[in-house]
């Protein structure tokens, strides 16, 4: 892998990671169309730390209150606070993508980053945000989510297992069926990736440099990445939770299906392969 892409992806990785509409899906048609090779789901999985620590130092106030108050909760029953209570539901939530991410690797890392499969969901499941914004009731706020909320949207936190997806889209999604409205569906979105992919990235690092399928790239490479990925990503963090209090996720749908509609085409004519 080469400088230039290594840096290109990282930024694309970093302005996609958090809006609905995949960083992995447009890792790998960029880096196809560009570069004429898949990076792969190891780079992938590494830079997205990048992307997490930028959760981690925005939200840094409300995860330490929840590891505080989780940690609290066990050494004392007394304590038991809605802190104590959001910690299982992160780790609740989080234990599905787990399964699935471990038992489905080899699926996961070639057969799932087919192009015409990622240009596929990335047209199809806009459709879910349509349908998400005009049947969620949107009238839930942070203190009323529960441990069924964590459960429905770490189910559905596997989704973003297959390129084109997209983690947050698939969890805010299944957000606001539950009802919540969009900043706290897009918060605790983004609070249960946190484990799932700073596991995920750690898990895979070794194979980033040597991997079964895709790119290799360098230890610096990971981490100039990683890095470019962190400063990128906290801007559109900040971004798009001023922009989910008055818009609708239904403008990211406006965007993913004509570029999934482009990718097909690319496709057919023999532009992109497959």
């Amino acid at each position: 892998m080469g400088w230039v892409q290594t840096i290109v992806l990282s930024i694309i990785q970093g302005l996609t990671e958090f809006l609905p509409i995949s960083s992995s899906g447009h890792l790998r048609i960029i880096s196809e169309l560009f570069w004429g090779a898949d990076a792969g789901a190891s780079f992938t999985a590494v830079i997205q730390l990048g992307t997490e620590a930028a959760v981690l130092v925005f939200f840094a106030k409300e995860i330490w209150q929840i590891i505080t108050g989780w940690i609290a909760g066990l050494l004392n029953k007394e304590k038991r606070g809605r802190e104590y209570k959001m910690g299982w539901m992160i780790i609740v939530g989080t234990i599905p993508v787990v399964v699935l991410g471990v038992l489905g690797k080899d699926l996961i890392r070639e057969s799932l980053r087919n192009m015409w499969i990622t240009a596929t969901v990335l047209v199809l499941f806009s459709f879910v945000f349509i349908l998400a914004e005009k049947m969620g009731k949107k009238d839930r706020g942070y203190e009323e989510l529960n441990m069924k909320d964590a459960i429905v949207m770490g189910l559905a936190q596997c989704l973003a297992l297959i390129p084109g997806v997209s983690r947050s889209g698939g969890t805010i999604s299944a957000g606001l069926f539950l009802g919540l409205n969009r900043e706290v569906a897009a918060k605790f979105s983004f609070l249960l990736a946190i484990p799932a992919v700073l596991g995920s990235g750690l898990y895979s690092l070794p194979d980033a440099f040597a991997p079964q399928a895709g790119q290799a790239a360098t230890g610096m490479q990971l981490t100039v990445g990683t890095l470019v990925a962190f400063v990128v990503g906290y801007i559109s963090i900040a971004w798009l939770m001023k922009f989910v209090a008055n818009n609708s996720f239904s403008w990211f749908a406006a965007y993913r299906i004509p570029a999934g509609l482009l990718v097909m085409l690319l496709l057919a004519l023999g532009y992109l392969t497959p």
